[in-house]
């Protein structure tokens, strides 16, 4: 078993132990053992090899024993005898946002719910508010979180997905007879999450492609085995980054693939557009071809097929009938921006806060991307518990900052900061301070429950401040985690757009934040966009890649997203934004 499942698996124990109600002081040993073992960077499997995991500081002997026994054997009796003793829907209810384990313990004790469907029932019936310790408030945020949960269930977050359907894809691709193959569906219009995966193929022979595909090592289970379609369960990965998805394999016959690569991609509404936009023309369109007054159409792709009904090529990520058509109808589409045109990034930290790597690495990583700046963002004074840099701190930086690029070439660090945006709207630092940097990001870290028009003035008011530049995570979403708070984003936009600011497309997968819709209406409204990656480690920069898609699926071109710019013009235009 891997460090990071052992370090998952940790943390299961003490969120089991909770529910059992053991004392803190057992329950922090396990979590503390998990947080440390995740945060290890040594050489793991040397310390379980020469049984010297207690050196690594608050693993105790006891500890380092069932460590061992997982990292050598991949299994815990205790931990499974934990996972018997729990019923499995306590678990199910902690993914409800805003209820732990201390809570779902209470609601077991009192009301004897152990499963989703008698915790709705007791909401329903006031029994949850009626409980000490609860009231009908948070009796009402169960009831959200339960809707929330809803929406979410068995859905996977869009890297996770692209990774585990990649993988699949390059295994179809590989099978002997395979002509051409394709992801499609929502995971190919890079949604930002996806429920399964959709998979079409060509080949004159489908039997043993079917025969590799439903027998491949990450096959849970096999739903349906046929000649041309098959659906499976997956699994892949490990601990906390385990994924389970359903798939489904489309085999065609190589003048039918483009047809149906373009169906199966959907969305199902842009499908019924294009559908009628052949009967218009006194044509067919399905998933197996192109037909009219008894004749074919020979498509070699998808772009044949759109030139068939005199359009431009839709790029897949446009494909959700938001007047994707009628811009190719009349050659209006954007030329989307591509990740080849990002020549830097904002907000982005470093060890001087929470991040694992220094300055110099993370320069050196981006110069290692061919990017021409690097603008660090480490937390503000207000979130000590993510090192939040206090004035003395933020001014050595500066230091750093000035002696690094003396050695620098072509390439340039921008002195930037992470400010929490505190519950009045204020900024973290005195004005003084704020006007030594070359930009703010300025991002909500707290005080999530703010009734709308509150949350939404505090937005505003931090986008009218001078020293701000963009506004980070505009939302706070955790996707499949948490919705975002509430707030009015036109007005947001609307303050941005009256006091020059830019938003921030948050490329981190756990976020894309701004949402798509919001991204075309902000470029709508005249918001100069941003795609950072929030990144905490050097590789964590390259997750710019999410951003990208959000932006191509929120119709922005180059033009529109600040950091396509040239080093000379982002300096520039820094300049004249902290006049």
């Amino acid at each position: 078993m891997t460090q990071d499942a052992i370090a998952h698996a940790l943390e299961e124990i003490g969120t089991l132990l909770q529910l059992t109600g053991e004392n803190d002081f057992r329950v922090k040993a396990y979590t503390n053992g998990a947080r440390l073992l995740g945060q290890f960077n040594g050489d793991f499997a040397q310390l379980v090899a020469e049984k010297k995991l207690g050196t690594i500081r608050g693993i105790g002997e006891a500890l380092a024993g069932k460590i061992t026994v997982l990292a050598t054997t991949g299994k815990l009796p205790y931990l499974d005898e934990l996972r018997a003793s729990v019923p499995p829907g306590l678990l199910e209810m902690m993914k409800i946002p805003g209820l732990g384990p201390k809570k779902v313990k209470a609601l077991h004790d009192e009301l004897q719910i152990d499963t989703i469907d008698k915790l709705k029932a007791a909401c329903e019936t006031d029994s949850v508010a009626n409980l000490k310790g609860f009231g009908a408030k948070t009796q009402m945020k169960i009831l959200e979180g339960l809707r929330f949960l809803g929406t979410v269930n068995q859905r996977v977050r869009l890297d996770q997905a692209l990774a585990l359907g990649e993988l699949i894809l390059e295994r179809i691709r590989a099978s002997p007879g395979v002509s051409r193959a394709e992801l499609a569906g929502s995971l190919r219009r890079r949604r930002d999450t996806a429920k399964d995966l959709d998979i079409v193929a060509s080949s004159a022979e489908a039997e043993p492609i079917m025969a590799a595909f439903t027998t491949m090592p990450e096959v849970l289970h096999v739903i349906a085995h046929g000649p041309t379609k098959s659906s499976v369960v997956l699994r892949a990965g490990d601990g906390s980054d385990t994924v389970t998805m359903n798939a489904d394999l489309r085999i065609v016959t190589e003048e039918q693939f483009p047809f149906a690569l373009m169906y199966l991609t959907g969305s199902k509404e842009h499908n019924v557009r294009v559908r009628q936009r052949a009967i218009e023309r006194g044509l067919s369109l399905n998933e197996y071809g192109l037909t009219g007054e008894g004749t074919a159409t020979v498509c070699q792709d998808e772009r044949a097929i759109y030139t068939a009904l005199t359009l431009d090529f839709i790029p897949p990520e446009l494909r959700e009938d938001t007047g994707e058509v009628e811009a190719a109808a009349a050659r209006t589409l954007p030329t989307l921006v591509e990740r080849r045109q990002i020549r830097g990034v904002f907000h982005n930290h470093t060890t001087a806060s929470d991040g694992t790597a220094t300055l110099a690495v993370m320069a050196a990583k981006c110069q290692a991307l061919g990017w021409e700046y690097f603008g660090v963002g480490d937390h503000s004074q207000s979130l000590s518990v993510a090192g939040g840099l206090t004035v003395d701190r933020v001014r050595r930086q500066w230091a750093e900052i000035d002696e690094l690029n003396a050695s620098f070439t072509g390439f340039r660090i921008f002195k930037g900061i992470e400010s929490d945006i505190l519950q009045d709207g204020s900024l973290d630092y005195p004005d003084d301070v704020l006007a030594g940097f070359d930009y703010v990001v300025a991002s909500v870290h707290s005080y999530f429950n703010l009734p709308e028009a509150e949350q939404t003035e505090r937005l505003c008011r931090a986008l009218r401040h001078p020293a701000t530049t963009m506004l980070g995570h505009a939302t706070g979403r955790l996707l499949l985690r948490r919705e975002g708070y509430k707030v009015d984003l036109d007005r947001v936009i609307a303050t941005a757009v009256e006091y020059g600011k830019m938003i921030e497309i948050n490329a981190q997968p756990r976020r894309l934040d701004l949402d798509w819709p919001w991204v075309k209406r902000a470029k709508a409204a005249g918001v100069l966009l941003v795609i950072n990656p929030d990144a905490h480690t050097p590789d964590d920069l390259e997750l710019v890649d999410y951003g990208v898609m959000v932006a191509r699926r929120g119709w922005l071109e180059a033009a529109d997203v600040f950091n396509t710019r040239s080093l000379k013009d982002v300096e520039e235009m820094l300049m004249q934004r902290t006049r």
